[in-house]
């Protein structure tokens, strides 16, 4: 058994299954936007856990719903039902387009059900060869072997054998691409409303209106990716309320539970009733501590207030990147909406982006990486001012280190 002494960043190596590469840093505590070390070095935190921790780390309406359903109730079988699934089933339908619900584990489990309802629908109503998936090159949608085949990402799905079958992929805004391709065959179309891990590549308004022309016209269902766009993520609740698109089934995670593990599919009743007893489930969805938390974060994030506080804090990220920018020009752009930001980098400074994450760290603020020449950027949605001008002057300090290296060369 481990001791308190050896818990360092050496242990992973023994005792973990090696497909992650974790920072040297352990993180031990964290109050909003801030965390600290095994060594009580404190951080700005701009990654948020990759999108998740939306209300920072251990808000008190997060903390309170947790410690009170902690005292009642942690688990039933689906045998059952409970309060807490039912109430935040019943706020998520009065919030969206969706009348039902199924709760999973993560965004990877929501999207499986996704797909599986999506065939199933399929299946029912028309026939077994109506099995088309159609979706996005450079697109992220879990890592179970049904996901990551329909992810766009060959990276993440080679190498384990032979794969689903039935599933294509496009070049992403390209309409007339996807016109050609789609048939009768199609059974759905998969999409992010605005591609995160492939990166932070927003949608135009007409490609996402002519996708649902074009499901609408072979019968096909849209399904739309909001594991990490969603819960506020945009400035709307959910990327498809600014779009002006309703998709058939939308999934959503991460953000969801704030940082405990949650997830939802969302559809119609109509879509649902394919889902008959038995065709599907999940152990821990509907989790009672898990749909408490994320009732209490929905409850805080879908208050006009802290919406319209998302596109504020959109602009202080903007200006205060662009300011770096100024005098250390590394980023050719800035791409994203709300606070799904990625600062893309400079042809000369093109698959460096985990260099800038790494630096950035040593100085104390955390960053992500969107592949290898987008530095990303999905903090708390209700970050203090402070914490946005502190953090950037930190990456400033980061980035100015790597600067004048790269210019000595």
């Amino acid at each position: 058994m481990a001791t308190e002494e050896k818990l360092q960043r050496s242990l992973f190596n023994e005792v973990m299954v090696p497909c992650y590469a974790p920072m040297d840093i352990i993180p031990v505590r964290g109050q909003g936007s801030r965390l600290w070390d095994q060594q009580q070095r404190e951080y700005i935190d701009f990654a948020g856990g990759i999108a998740v921790s939306c209300l920072g780390h251990c808000h008190p309406v997060m903390v309170t719903a947790l410690t009170e359903q902690a005292q009642k109730l942690w688990h039933l079988s689906n045998v059952m039902t409970n309060e807490p699934a039912l109430r935040l089933a019943d706020k998520l339908t009065q919030l969206t387009f969706a009348d039902k619900v199924f709760f999973a584990n993560s965004g990877a489990e929501a999207n499986e059900a996704a797909l599986k309802l999506a065939r199933r629908y399929a299946v029912d109503n028309f026939s077994a060869d109506k099995d088309q998936i159609i979706a996005f090159h450079h697109g992220f949608h879990g890592r179970t072997f049904f996901t990551v085949t329909v992810g766009g990402q060959s990276t993440y799905s080679d190498g384990f054998g032979p794969k689903p079958q039935a599933v294509t992929h496009l070049p992403y805004n390209d309409l007339a691409a996807i016109a050609e391709l789609m048939s009768d065959k199609t059974c759905a179309v998969m999409m992010e409303p605005l591609q995160g891990e492939g990166g932070i590549i927003s949608p135009t308004i007409e490609f996402v209106q002519g996708v649902r022309e074009l499901c609408d016209k072979h019968h096909a269902l849209l399904i739309f990716d909001e594991v990490q766009t969603g819960n506020g993520r945009t400035g709307d609740l959910f990327a498809y309320q600014g779009l002006g698109v309703t998709p058939d089934i939308l999934t959503t995670a991460k953000s969801l539970g704030g940082g405990f593990p949650v997830a939802a599919m969302l559809t119609t009743t109509a879509l649902a009733a394919h889902l008959k007893v038995g065709t599907h489930g999940s152990t821990y969805g509907g989790n009672p501590l898990a749909c408490a938390v994320a009732e209490a974060v929905i409850n805080t994030i879908s208050q006009p207030a802290v919406l319209a506080g998302v596109k504020q804090r959109e602009q202080w990220f903007r200006e205060g990147l662009m300011q770096i920018n100024r005098r250390y020009p590394i980023f050719s752009e800035i791409r994203g909406k709300g606070l799904l930001l990625g600062a893309v980098l400079c042809p000369q400074w093109q698959g460096r982006a985990r260099d800038i994450l790494v630096a950035a760290g040593k100085d104390g603020v955390m960053v992500l990486v969107a592949g290898t020449d987008v530095v990303r950027f999905t903090p708390s949605l209700v970050i203090d001012k402070k914490d946005i001008d502190e953090g950037m002057q930190r990456l400033e300090a980061a980035i100015s280190t790597l600067y004048n290296a790269h210019s000595e060369l």
